[in-house]
This record gives structure tokens, C-alpha cells and sequence, in this order.
């Protein structure tokens, strides 16, 4: 009789003898089971699985239980778990089985595609071959393949390690074709347009989705009822985004109490209105009006309309009067326009007209004059994910070119404005952030500055612990360092402290300054409420407990 030769160390063969001898347990693995359920009542039986290689004993609910489980071991990375016995004692019955060896643990070869995109050897052993598996194909998907397979092929033992061969079908790269908008769509067609242009062309991957969210993020004129959506065709990629209108219109009012400089005490505050987007284009208008303790009150109208005539340029106008009781008054005029760099930032140019009358004969530090010139001015505003925050980062920075004339004196003199602010929300952990925030400005020119002309600051928005515009000064700068501790994103207290110094040329004076105090915000069902206590003065003069400001006020969105 003839000899039938077999070449065991064939791989097709071997790969078909064990796909065979896996099925196969499969099988008997449910024959057997299923026969014990015959004559077993399964509501009175303990079904145990035993380990034989750790002696690990796991109850199971019943046989079916029994079953998924050896199913699940043969079907993830122990292919050939096998059953080594059965034992009955009574109402218990314990199911021995070998897991057999780990294919998770295999040595590994990479197809040169998968060379070409990772930092990996070509060859390596590893001891996760799944997670290797999901390494791989994360990285294809943050280069744009979202519908990568990533595939394992077993070509054979050796050293009794298993062998494995893994490859990726990588798909069709995706990019962001186009967004579109559900729920609020009546959108100024040029916001669409920037968003288009900032992400269109982009490699579709989970970091540019977290940017398209963020960059929507606590936007002043909407709201994302949730995460982007993506819609895949088989030619295009559509990220689909659901808006609301926000209820952007505010109400802000604030009451101050403290000390003038006679140390009476008196009241003082402000109202600021705003109404935005009421005609969907994301417009805005501000009137603002403020008292301040030495009677001089502040009247401010802004406009502004951010994309003209379905443009990238957008204008801003603004009307600043204020008045010091019956001594002098100023009314400025700036009118703007400026391009959208991106949906965070503006680079525009203004100009400036301005004019002072002194009304009091008996004041001789003011003068009349008439102002006109020309600027620019850069501003960048990043929000915030903590709703209580306005911003994550604001940043504002203005050139002004001016020449004035002092119409008594018949002299005209040229001037250099300039002004800088910065602020930015930290977060330290947990609950505890750090806002950092700057400003200084600085008028100059070769001639001295008339007292009504000088740059005025101090108070609630700017050094708190002074009087509303109680600092005169043609230079100056303050710094701020505020501790906030957020009590889940509906109250936040804070305890800040301030440093500041001015230059006053025409006084020769150059006095630095110091404020400290502490507050809470937090929301209420009419709006975010404000409670502030501040106390400043100079360096070298002692704190007086009758300096001390108390604010308190209200911001209501309608």
C-alpha cells in the first residue's frame, strides 16, 4: 500500500487544520452543554467554570452563560481554549476548561503601508496585539481614514509564538467639504463663510472637530445643542451643526457706595444696555451711562455691524460724552471699520474727533481744544468654556496719530496715543482657576496736557478700591491677579489683588497704587449677580477702613 506523505509546515494547511479544530470545539463545546440541560433542572443547578491553568472558579447564571463565556475566550485571542472535563455532584456542576495559549501575546510583521505612516519596527514582539491593533488604526484615523480596517493574519508558531502578519485597507482619506446648519439658520452668510474657510480642506479627524466645537463654543450669538454631527457620502464629508439663538441682549447694572474726596459718602453706578443680533446679522448696540462719586458722569453709545453688505468688513461707531459737574465736558467721536482675520480676531483703522469746552472760567487747569486723527487698533477674544467667565482670553491693542488744537492759544500740537489690555483665565485644577489681567496707556506729546485732557481710570472696571474715574494721569499701567473658586458653573469666589502706578507730567507726580479686596458671582433666575468689596490707596499711606468700596450688581440677558 502506498505512503501519503504530508507536509505539515505548509502555512495553508496549517491555517486550515486550525480553523477546523476551532470550529470543532465550538461545536462540542454547545453539543455538550446542551445535553446537561436536558437533564438537569437549570433553576437548581450551580453552574461553575474552572481555570485550569489558575484554579480560577467563575459562577455563571446557566449552561447558555457557560456557552458565551467559552465562546467569548475562543473568539478573543484564546483560539484554542479547550474543554478538558465535566464534574456532577448533586445540584453543582463544574465545567474544567484550558484556555490554552494567549494570541494576544504574538510576535508581529508590519506591511510596509502601515511603515509608511508610524514610527513602528518593521518586526517586534508584543503582548497586546489588540491594542496594537487600535494604535494603528487611531492613527490613521487622525490622518483622515475614518473608515480604516486594520487586519491580523496567523502564518503560523514559532518557539511556540504565535506569528502574525498585520495590514490595514486604509480607505478613502476624508475632509471637511462644507457645514450645515440645523435649528438657528438665518446666519450672516459671511460667518458661514469664515467657518468654511477656516476648516474646509481639513483633514476630517477628532482634533479639528474639538476645534470647529470650540471654536462655537459660548459664541456671544449662539448656542450648539450638541457635539457635531458628520454625514459621509461617497464623495463628500458634511459636519452638521445645531444651533440656537442665544439671548444675547443685556442688562447691566451696577451700584457702588463709598467716599469722595470731601470723605462723604455718597452713591454711585452705572446701567449698560446692550441689544444684539436682533436682525440676525450679529450686530450690536451699547449705551452705557455712568455716575461716579466726584460728579462726573460718562455717556458712551457703541455700534457696531460686523459684516457690511455680506462683506469680511465690518464698522463700529462710538460716541463717548462725559461731563465733570459744571467745569468741562468732552465729546469724542470714533468711527471704525476693520476685517475679520478669523472669527477671533479684527485688525482695523479709525478716526478720531474730539472736543472739550471748559465751561467753569475759574478752572485754569482745562483748556478748549479740538482734536482729530487717525489709528489702528488689533483685538482678539477667545471664550470661555466656564459660562461665568466672559472670556477665556481678550486682548486689545490701539494706535493713535493726533493732532490737536488749543483754539484760545491758536497751537496745534501732535499727539501719540497708545493702549494695551490683556486678560486670561488659567485653570489650575479642579475647581480653582487664575485670572491674570493688564492694562496701560499713554498719551505723549512735546507740550504739556490740559487736566481735561488726560487719561482718566480707577474703579469697578479697571483698579477697584478708587473711585470711578478718579485717576488722572498722561501714563499709566495696573496689574491684577484674581483667585476664582467655580461651585459647578453657577457661582464662582474670588480674592484679587491690584497693582498700579501713573505719571502725571504736568503735576510731576509719579504715585504707585495698591488694591485688594474679594467677591462672589453667581447666577439667579433673573441673572448673574455681582457682590464686590475693595479698598486701595497709595504706597506708603495707611488703609482706611472708610475707603472701602462696595459694589454690587446685576447682568440679565433678555
Amino acid at each position: 500500500m502506498p505512503k501519503i506523505k504530508i507536509n505539515i509546515g505548509n502555512t495553508k494547511f496549517t491555517e486550515i487544520l486550525f480553523s477546523f479544530k476551532k470550529y470543532l470545539l465550538k461545536i462540542l463545546f454547545h453539543i455538550f452543554l446542551l445535553v446537561s440541560c436536558v437533564f438537569l433542572k437549570a433553576q437548581q443547578k450551580e453552574f461553575w467554570l474552572v481555570d485550569v491553568q489558575t484554579s480560577k472558579k467563575v459562577l455563571v447564571k446557566d449552561s447558555a452563560a457557560a456557552v458565551r463565556f467559552l465562546d467569548s475566550l475562543s473568539q478573543n485571542s484564546f483560539y484554542l481554549t479547550e474543554l478538558k472535563k465535566v464534574t456532577q455532584d448533586g445540584n453543582k456542576t463544574e465545567i474544567y476548561y484550558d484556555k490554552g495559549k494567549d494570541f494576544n501575546e504574538v510576535h508581529v510583521n508590519l506591511s510596509d503601508e502601515i511603515l509608511k505612516n508610524a514610527k513602528l519596527q518593521k518586526s517586534f514582539f508584543t503582548k497586546n496585539l489588540d491594542s496594537l491593533k487600535k494604535e494603528i488604526s487611531e492613527n490613521y484615523r487622525n490622518q483622515g481614514y475614518a473608515f480604516n480596517r486594520v487586519k491580523s493574519k496567523f502564518i503560523g508558531m514559532k518557539d511556540g509564538i504565535p506569528q502574525v502578519q498585520v495590514s490595514v485597507i486604509p480607505g478613502n482619506q476624508r475632509k471637511i467639504d462644507s457645514f450645515e446648519f440645523r435649528g438657528y439658520e438665518k446666519l450672516p452668510k459671511r460667518f458661514v463663510k469664515n467657518l468654511e474657510k477656516e476648516f474646509r480642506g481639513k483633514v476630517y479627524d477628532d482634533k479639528n472637530l474639538v476645534q470647529i466645537n470650540k471654536s462655537l463654543q459660548n459664541h456671544p450669538f449662539l448656542l450648539l445643542d450638541k457635539p457635531p454631527q458628520t454625514l459621509f457620502t461617497k464623495d463628500s464629508t458634511q459636519i452638521f451643526l445645531f444651533t440656537q439663538k442665544k439671548k444675547s441682549n443685556t442688562f447691566d447694572g451696577i451700584i457702588g457706595f463709598g467716599n469722595d474726596k470731601t470723605d462723604k459718602f455718597t452713591f454711585n453706578g452705572s446701567i449698560n444696555v446692550n441689544f444684539r443680533n436682533m436682525f440676525n446679522s450679529f450686530e450690536s448696540i451699547n449705551i452705557y451711562w455712568q455716575r461716579n462719586p466726584d460728579r462726573g458722569q460718562t455717556f458712551d453709545l457703541k455700534t457696531d455691524i460686523p459684516y457690511l453688505f455680506g462683506s469680511n468688513v465690518g464698522t463700529n461707531i462710538n460716541v463717548n460724552i462725559f461731563r465733570q459737574d459744571s467745569t468741562f465736558a468732552n465729546m469724542k467721536l470714533i468711527p471704525g471699520f476693520y476685517i475679520h482675520l478669523n472669527n477671533r480676531q479684527k485688525l482695523g483703522v479709525r478716526g478720531t474727533f474730539e472736543t472739550s469746552t471748559v465751561m467753569d472760567s475759574l478752572y485754569t487747569g482745562g483748556k478748549d481744544y479740538n482734536k482729530k486723527g487717525i489709528g489702528a487698533f488689533y483685538e482678539y477674544l477667545e471664550p470661555s468654556e466656564i459660562e461665568l467667565f466672559l472670556y477665556r482670553t481678550r486682548i486689545r491693542a490701539e494706535a493713535d496719530y493726533i493732532s490737536t488744537n488749543y483754539s484760545k492759544e491758536n497751537q496745534n500740537v501732535a499727539q501719540n496715543n497708545f493702549y494695551l489690555f490683556g486678560e486670561r483665565n488659567f485653570h489650575i485644577k479642579a475647581n480653582h482657576y487664575l485670572n491674570l489681567k493688564g492694562e496701560t496707556a499713554m498719551i505723549s506729546s512735546k507740550n504739556e496736557f490740559a487736566a481735561n485732557e488726560l487719561l482718566r481710570f480707577g474703579g469697578w472696571n479697571s483698579l477697584r478700591g478708587f473711585n470711578e474715574n478718579s485717576l488722572y494721569a498722561d501714563f499709566y499701567y495696573y496689574g491684577n491677579a484674581e483667585y476664582r473658586y467655580v461651585t459647578g458653573n453657577q457661582a464662582f469666589f474670588d480674592i484679587f489683588g491690584q497693582y498700579a502706578q501713573l505719571n502725571n507730567k504736568t503735576l510731576s507726580l509719579k504715585p504707585k497704587f495698591y488694591s485688594f479686596g474679594f467677591g462672589f458671582n453667581f447666577f439667579l433666575p433673573i441673572g448673574l449677580m455681582s457682590f464686590q468689596i475693595s479698598n486701595g490707596n497709595e504706597f506708603g499711606n495707611p488703609i482706611k477702613f472708610s475707603d472701602t468700596k462696595i459694589h454690587w450688581g446685576i447682568l440679565t440677558r433678555f
